[in-house]
């Protein structure tokens, strides 16, 4: 038989398998997920913390459930928004979903 022919059938009965060898797919797949998945993921959301912690005063803003405003005051947990001249509506930080300069038109 060939070298090719045992490979493809495994090794011969009086051989113990190569445990790198077992496990090197289950590794690649790790490594595989890592990069594609939990590493930009993980990315996105360090972005996402320093833009709610950059939040300030005359900033505009988007919530997550799709409310627009003006950041009125700003505290540790919360920031006071103003949606229009009479209404003002106090927010969880964490439920912001852009900020950006008041200059900026794409935002709100």
């Amino acid at each position: 038989m060939s070298p090719y022919t045992l490979f493809l059938l495994g090794a011969p009965a009086g051989e113990q398998a190569n445990p790198l060898a077992m496990f090197l797919p289950l590794i690649l797949i790790f490594i595989v997920f890592y990069f594609f998945i939990i590493r930009p993921q993980k990315k996105k959301e360090d972005q996402r913390k320093s833009m709610i912690e950059a939040v300030k005063k005359n900033d505009r803003i988007i919530t997550i459930g799709g409310i627009h405003g003006t950041v009125t005051q700003v505290d540790e947990t919360s920031v006071l928004v103003q949606v229009d001249s009479n209404t003002k509506l106090r927010i969880e930080k964490s439920a912001l979903s852009s900020v950006g300069n008041k200059d900026s038109k794409d935002n709100a």
